[in-house]
């Protein structure tokens, strides 16, 4: 099969999301059930797309947030997410949604995770470009009991 007949038929089995927030949960029901075509297909197949994972690397273009993906989830640990106090705007083409997300894995409660999703409308639907997470926890709690009104905001 020729390149252009593979992106063809690819085209045609790529979900169209006609909100962000259906595309949102699609993204986290992929995750939960550890599905990688599931995920890959919320996300845009634009090579401007990019994804932080909690203290990850930058990571930019299809191939490169498709294959931590991959990674991600063909581990053994089943994850769960509640998410909350989600914040979001819209306007035209665009969709922000911040977050936290409250994740178990194998049963066992993680540190809250911040969030921001960001979605682009392609036309006809509604598509991931951006996944960014990082732990919400404070990162030097020891210099919290000794000044506990300090600011440790790193930026």
């Amino acid at each position: 099969m020729d390149l252009k007949a593979l992106r063809a038929e690819k085209a045609m089995t790529v979900p169209v999301f006609a909100s962000a927030q259906e595309a949102e949960t699609a993204f986290y029901a992929a995750f939960e059930n550890a599905d990688h075509e599931a995920m890959m297909g919320v996300w845009s197949q634009d090579e401007d797309i990019e994804c932080i994972h909690p203290l990850g690397e930058r990571l930019v273009g299809v191939a490169a947030v498709g294959e931590s993906w991959r990674q991600i989830l063909t581990r053994d640990k089943r994850m769960q997410f509640q998410l909350r106090q989600s914040n979001r705007y819209q306007d035209g083409e665009l969709a922000i949604h911040s977050l936290y997300e409250d994740i178990s894995i194998d049963g066992k409660s993680q540190p809250p995770v911040v969030t921001v999703n960001i979605y682009r409308f392609n036309g006809t639907g509604w598509q991931m470009i951006l996944h960014h997470a990082s732990p919400a926890t404070r990162i030097n709690r020891e210099s919290d009991k000794q000044d506990p009104g300090a600011d440790h905001t790193i930026h």
